[in-house]
Formats: C-alpha cells, structure tokens, sequence
C-alpha cells in the first residue's frame, strides 16, 4: 500500500534513504464509461505533464478493477495483464486504445462471439500499439480440450494474475469505478469528470 512522503521515517532500508513519493491509485474498468472518462483527461491532459512540473514528487498507478457485472470485463482485463507480461512499457498506450475502443467490448457488441474471438480482437489493439498479435492472443487463448489430468477450467496464460490483482483489490474493499486512492486513502473529493484544470488545480494543492 502507498506511504504518504510525511511517514517516510516508517521506512527501514538497508542502506537506502528513507524516502516516499506521493502516490494516486486509479481503481479503473475498461469498460466502464467513467472510467474511460477519468482516464483520458489524465492521459492526454495530465500525464505528459507530470514529469515537468513534479518530477519525483508524485507516482499514478493503474489498478485494475474487474467488474463482474460486466462479463466482458475480465476480457479486457485479461488483455491489459498480457501486456504488462510482455511489454510493460506499453500498458498505458494499449489502456488508452482499449477506452477509445470501449463500446466494442460492451454486453451487446460480445454477446454473440465467442470468448476466444473477442481475445482477437483485443489482440488486434495490442497489435496497433506495437505488440504482436499472435503473442498477445497466446497468453489469452482458452483451449477446448482437458488438461491431462481432466480438469475442464483450464485458464489462460493470465488466470493466475487475475487471481493476484482481484486479491489486492478485495484488501481494500474498493468496489465502484473510478475510485482514486491518495496515498492510501480514498480521495471522494477526486471526480471522474474533472476537468484538465480541476486536475492541476487538485496537484498544486496536494502534492508538496
């Protein structure tokens, strides 16, 4: 869990300096449109902006949020594990192009594909971001046969990651999308439509 900077003194380390940065965790689902919406006003308004103007003072990460009601959902989360196992580098670029994509993977748009084909086309975006399809379709493939010793749930390349992220987020009991946490704590006062401006003005108020 994030350590706001003030702690930092909890830290012991061998030899390293006691040191925090401030950190915003987004709790975000790809196809959730509030999400999408949180998303890409950070993305294009704020994140290229952030190493200028708090360069070593502040640190975003994207959590992963499955929301089961969204049975597409664990899809497209699935699709952002395998790039993050085969090109960590690219997460935020494939995130970006999976929302500008979001409505395809809505209950509508899979509910006559099979589960396999709509891990194509998640591939297919990875492809656009500079990853290989076939590698990235690999990872998500579910095969239609039994395992030797004949168990049917035979996962992907990704289930036992699924597994790790549902578990971290079930430790802090966070359930709608978008939640931001500040340092560890739910930060309400974060909206998904805040504006460029509202962002900034959210920073300089609170990243010291």
């Amino acid at each position: 869990m994030a350590l706001n900077p003030k702690y930092a003194g909890q830290i012991f380390s061998s030899g390293i300096q006691p040191r925090a940065v401030h950190t915003l965790e987004l709790y975000l689902d790809y196809v959730c449109p509030f999400s999408k919406k949180m998303f890409q006003t950070l993305y294009t308004g704020i994140l290229p902006t952030i190493k200028e103007k708090y360069h070593g003072r502040v640190q975003f990460i994207f959590r992963q949020q499955i929301q089961p009601w969204h049975p597409s959902s664990t899809h497209t989360h699935e699709a952002g594990i395998a790039i993050l196992k085969l090109s960590p580098d690219k997460f935020w670029e494939f995130s970006n192009a999976l929302f500008d994509k979001q409505t395809e993977f809505f209950d509508v748009n899979v509910v006559n594909e099979t589960r396999n084909n709509t891990y194509k086309r998640l591939a297919k975006i990875a492809a656009g971001v500079g990853l290989k399809e076939q590698e990235v379709f690999d990872l998500l493939e579910i095969g239609d046969k039994p395992k030797p010793d004949g168990s049917l749930n035979t996962g992907n390349g990704v289930t036992d990651d699924v597994k790790v992220l549902v578990k971290i987020n079930r430790l802090v009991g966070v359930h709608v999308t978008p939640t931001v946490l500040f340092n560890g704590v739910i930060e309400n006062s974060i909206s998904s439509s805040f504006s460029t401006d509202q962002w900034e003005d959210w920073l300089r108020k609170n990243i010291q």
